[in-house]
């Protein structure tokens, strides 16, 4: 029997050529994340037009509904718009609120159906949450939401990716009043007026104190100019 003489150098080479071309193969697959709005990738969107004089009050709505209802009311005394994140399961036992909502010119966005962590939900967890939400909308009240919220702006790609693929822009905010948590008038106001630019996107919740001092910080946006507006609006 001949010995077969093994060429050492030859089969490294051999074994790093592979191994390149592996390499280069896995390089060279389209990314997971797939492109939307705002750029070559998935983004969610922080702040709207920078160059016009707008501001938008945002209102993630999964409880208090009276406060809500008073919201709406001193939104309407003025004239203003704001954009109301609706959770599912409130939509299924608001339906009369979620009319008026739209039929006095408000935004209805979707804030998925049970307020998960949506960083922790797969792409199919992710879609089903949020493609309910806005199939209950629709049949509720008509509008068709087309921005979606990530309750307590937690999301991962999987997120981005079922959002734009059921033709949603993620929204998150440029100022956060914090007011799920602090009861504090001064707090909450200071949070929604400090240096507040052009395009913010301002976060708040269907508080009692926040009903309180939302009239307050309202006339501090008209005294320097800035328009109420929806957030559809504001990021166009």
């Amino acid at each position: 029997m001949k010995k077969i003489k093994i060429n050492y150098i030859f089969v490294t080479n051999c074994l790093l050529v592979g191994l390149f071309a592996i390499v280069l193969s896995i390089s060279l697959l389209p990314e997971a994340s797939v492109p939307i709005y705002g750029g070559n990738q998935i983004k969610p969107i922080y702040n709207g037009n920078r160059q016009q004089k707008q501001v938008s009050l945002m209102f993630n709505v999964y409880e208090n509904s009276q406060v809500v209802n008073s919201i709406i009311d001193e939104l309407n005394s003025r004239g203003l718009k704001a954009t109301f994140f609706v959770g599912g399961c409130w939509a299924d036992d608001n339906i009369e609120l979620l009319n008026k909502m739209v039929q006095c010119g408000h935004e209805v966005a979707n804030h998925g159906y049970f307020h998960k962590d949506h960083a922790k939900l797969n792409y199919q967890q992710n879609f089903e949450e949020i493609k309910l939400t806005g199939t209950i909308i629709k049949s509720l009240c008509g509008a068709q939401s087309t921005l979606f919220a990530p309750p307590s702006g937690s999301f991962n790609d999987n997120t981005l990716i079922s959002a734009d693929k059921l033709g949603y822009k993620v929204i998150m905010w440029s100022k956060d009043t914090i007011d799920w948590r602090d009861k504090d008038l001064n707090k909450i106001y200071k949070r929604a007026t400090n240096n507040v630019s052009n395009g913010d996107l301002v976060l708040m919740h269907p508080k009692q104190h926040t009903l309180q001092v939302l009239p307050k910080i309202l006339d501090y946006y008209t005294s320097i100019g800035l328009k109420q507006v929806t957030v559809s609006q504001n990021i166009m």
